[in-house]
């Protein structure tokens, strides 16, 4: 059987992890969502910024907002929010037939304000703005600034994607955001079927970092955790959705109309090259979760995933162990992930504006061409 499709009947949502215009004009998009059962898009400001500094694609975007002497911050608006519209128009078919679902296309709010509650839901709303897609999800990250933002946006009626979420209880309080969130929009009498959201649980960052730590600490017992940490915690992060998801508290909601936040794998792509390509797929099949991955993992699950019906529910026992075994070093090492991602974002951010700053300032305007 198709592994894809293994994996859809699993109840996982595919999402893509990347974005670019090249993508989007040459019906590379389109066709994995024909194809390979993509229903989904991720982005972030490193992808953007990897896509935005290659090849030529967005040179006449660029030249437009040259000759129209735009500053930097509003031309990253306007390139990266023009791919995002571009790509939900190519999704909506999908977000139609799933009742709102998926077909979701989600697109980061500027990482420097990541500490900076009132900033991040001034952006969120611009975002939503510009884009003027129902099917959008603006990401906001899990720092402690970002969690009243979540709520107000929610209550406002913006979808979320929930970023940069490594530890259990950090996520416990993404979700009691997405429901303080929910229940202020019933309260202003929204539709809340039409408001979505995930909460992106990042995965293949924390074996990474736990890894390293392991092998500082150069003990038997810690070399028999090395590569476990990360699956171990995301299979924890799918019992607290459980246990959540099944409350009173969100039963009233259910009825009202909400849809659940739904755990969303992030980071799924392998980097220790010891690992199989694909372990951050198929040892995380639960229903109602979304995987976004690279194309390159994709490709892989296609050639040789082995999909079973579900990975997570019957491991909580084992996962509680292995992270019982890393108590000493566990709430250290989450919070300094959250930390590097909010500063790899920042730094990615800052790069990219550079560059752009310098490509306005030099790029010729239509008439100078002439």
């Amino acid at each position: 059987m198709d592994p894809l499709n293994t994996l859809s009947d699993a109840g996982v949502s595919i999402w893509l992890d990347d974005l670019s215009r090249e993508r989007l004009v040459s019906g590379s998009l389109a066709d994995l969502v024909a194809r390979d059962r993509v229903v989904g898009v991720t982005t972030n400001p490193t992808i953007f910024a990897k896509a935005i500094t290659s090849g030529d694609a967005y040179d006449e975007q660029i030249r437009d907002l040259a000759a129209r002497g735009v500053g930097v911050g509003e031309a990253l608006r306007a390139l990266t929010t023009t791919d995002v519209r571009w790509a939900c128009d190519v999704l909506r078919p999908v977000y139609d037939t799933t009742d709102g679902v998926d077909g979701r296309v989600s697109i980061e709010v500027d990482p420097r304000l990541a500490h900076d509650t009132a900033a991040t839901i001034a952006e969120a709303r611009a975002l939503w703005w510009l884009v003027d897609r129902p099917n959008l999800f603006v990401k906001i990250p899990a720092a402690r600034q970002g969690l009243p933002a979540i709520t107000a946006c929610l209550a406002e009626g913006i979808s979320i994607n929930v970023t940069l979420i490594f530890s259990l209880a950090r996520y416990d309080e993404v979700m009691d955001a997405f429901l303080n969130g929910m229940e202020g929009a019933r309260d202003a009498g929204r539709e809340l079927s039409g408001i979505g959201s995930v909460a992106s649980f990042f995965v293949s960052r924390v074996d990474t970092a736990a890894d390293a730590r392991l092998d500082k600490i150069a003990t038997t017992h810690a070399a028999a955790l090395h590569g476990r940490v990360a699956i171990a915690n995301a299979r924890l992060a799918y019992q607290h959705y459980e246990r959540v998801f099944s409350s009173p508290r969100w039963q009233a909601l259910q009825k009202a109309g909400a849809h659940p936040q739904r755990p969303l794998w992030a980071s799924t792509s392998v980097k220790d090259p010891a690992y199989p390509d694909t372990r951050y797929v198929t040892e995380l099949v639960a229903p109602g979760v979304v995987n976004t991955m690279p194309e390159a993992t994709l490709r892989a699950v296609v050639d040789h995933g082995e999909v079973p019906a579900d990975s997570v529910r019957g491991h909580y026992d084992d996962a509680q162990q292995v992270l019982d075994a890393l108590q000493a070093i566990y709430d250290p090492l989450v919070q300094t992930l959250e930390d590097e991602g909010v500063s790899k974002f920042d730094a990615s951010w800052e790069q990219l504006s550079e560059q752009l700053a310098e490509t306005l300032r030099s790029r010729p305007t239509a008439r100078e061409g002439n």
